[in-house]
């Protein structure tokens, strides 16, 4: 699943990005401390970086330049500000593709998804294989044998975790940090529910005891 940074200082607009990109099936991580912007996303190693121009102590195109030195990452600004000038400073300072407010989504869908594409290789691939269960990322399904069972996204999230570290036991907290990486509380209780969901959807193609608890330690597959 690709992450998208969302460099915004305008909480109505950061927001409203994010909800279109999870809706889009992206996972967005909203900025909302301005401190130390390159540090956090030489952190979180995001995907794709939507950048605003006009914010506070820094402005965008100083920005992208210091976190074009640092983060392998392309960046999109999206700004009110719709003069040449800007783009072409936009532009030379390492931006990948400038986009002006009011934007129309599909376009800004569409660039995005474009970016991604010719960055390439930065993401999670399509489909992963652990013990006879195919997981497949982009349709959010698991097949074995012929038999495909659709899953929810935190589903997907905790299937895609445990097969990644096949044969070792991840811990609780673990899996609700994997859940949490787009800044969407969850807690003990909504992993156990999702859990519960995700053995049942399992069970249903043939796989009843693929997720085995470890008591006192966490899940192993």
């Amino acid at each position: 699943m690709y992450k998208i940074m969302i460099i915004e200082d305008d909480w109505a607009i950061r927001d409203e990005l994010a909800l279109l990109l999870k809706n889009e099936g992206y996972c967005s991580l909203k900025v909302t401390d301005f401190t130390d912007i390159t540090g956090q996303a030489r952190k979180e190693k995001p995907d794709l970086i939507l950048l605003d121009i006009g914010l506070p102590g820094q402005d965008g195109f100083g920005l992208c330049a210091e976190i074009k030195s640092t983060v392998e990452a392309p960046v999109i600004f999206v700004t009110s500000r719709d003069s040449g000038q800007d783009e072409v400073r936009g532009l030379s300072l390492g931006g990948d593709d400038y986009i002006t407010k009011p934007y129309s989504v599909p376009v800004l869908l569409a660039r995005i998804k474009a970016m991604l594409r010719r960055a390439g290789g930065s993401a999670e691939p399509d489909t992963m294989e652990t013990a006879g269960l195919t997981l497949h990322l982009a349709k959010g399904t698991a097949q074995t044998k012929g038999k495909t069972v659709e899953l929810t996204r935190n589903e997907l999230k905790i299937l895609a975790c445990l097969m990644e570290h096949h044969g070792e036991i991840v811990s609780r907290p673990d899996l609700i940090e994997a859940l949490w990486d787009c800044q969407i509380y969850i807690d003990d209780n909504t992993l156990s529910v999702n859990m519960t969901r995700l053995r049942a959807k399992l069970a249903e193609i043939g796989l009843p005891d693929y997720i085995r608890t470890r008591r006192g330690m966490g899940y192993q597959i």
